[in-house]
């Protein structure tokens, strides 16, 4: 059974910073892929970040040089460091893993889910 259970999200003013953590269960974590989707009221969810299994990151061109995304597999935890904020950032961002996640292929497990608020 795999598990995600995101935490970090909150509200933030347009310039700041927040640090999303996501906790995976089970032993898959080293050997899968892992990505941050987000999406906002009214829109489809789009992939933000993806980080291969060796460590390999891809970014979505509004979010590259703000967001970083980084996993430790010693604690079985990817993380999202989102700096300079903006309006625009303010979503739903949910945790994705699987074998391989691109801008077209996700994988099959998610987590719940955490707002996003960069707001003055």
């Amino acid at each position: 059974q795999v598990q995600l259970v995101e935490s970090g999200g909150g509200l933030v003013q347009p310039g700041g910073s927040l640090r999303l953590s996501c906790a995976a269960s089970g032993t898959f974590f080293r050997y899968y892929a892992m990505g941050w989707y987000r999406q906002a009221p009214g829109k489809e969810r789009e992939l933000v970040a993806a980080m291969t299994s060796g460590g390999t990151a891809n970014y979505v061109d509004s979010v590259q040089g703000r967001f970083t995304i980084s996993r430790d597999n010693t604690k079985n935890t990817v993380y999202l460091q989102m700096n300079n904020l903006k309006p625009e950032d303010t979503a739903v961002y949910y945790c994705n893993t699987g074998r391989t996640i691109t801008a077209n292929v996700r994988g099959p497990f998610w987590g719940q889910g955490t707002q996003v608020t960069v707001s003055s």
